[in-house]
């Protein structure tokens, strides 16, 4: 089981996570959507396409932008739709 956590708490639990370039991307359904907020963040990857990012709210304390996902990946990334990757200090593994 893969999971990951910031500030002590859980954010996400799964043994379903596709790993694309050392990042765990989880399945949404196994993301507490209740620690995401939107972000108007987006960033474009050549071959996976547009990302766009959540912040995370955890007992108000907020870690800007740490969740990304790719709403219409790219063909050669298509593993990685409807999945939601971490990073800044969550802690996956």
């Amino acid at each position: 089981m893969v999971e990951a956590r910031w500030n002590g708490t859980l954010i996400a639990s799964s043994d379903d996570t596709v790993v694309v370039e050392g990042n765990h991307y989880f399945p949404a359904d196994a993301v507490n959507a209740a620690l995401l907020r939107p972000s108007a963040t987006t960033t474009v990857c050549p071959w996976k396409g547009t990302a766009h990012y959540h912040s995370l709210n955890v007992d108000g304390a907020e870690n800007r932008d740490a969740a990304w996902y790719y709403p219409d990946p790219k063909p050669k990334a298509e593993a990685i739709r409807d999945r939601i990757a971490f990073w800044k200090g969550v802690q996956v593994g």
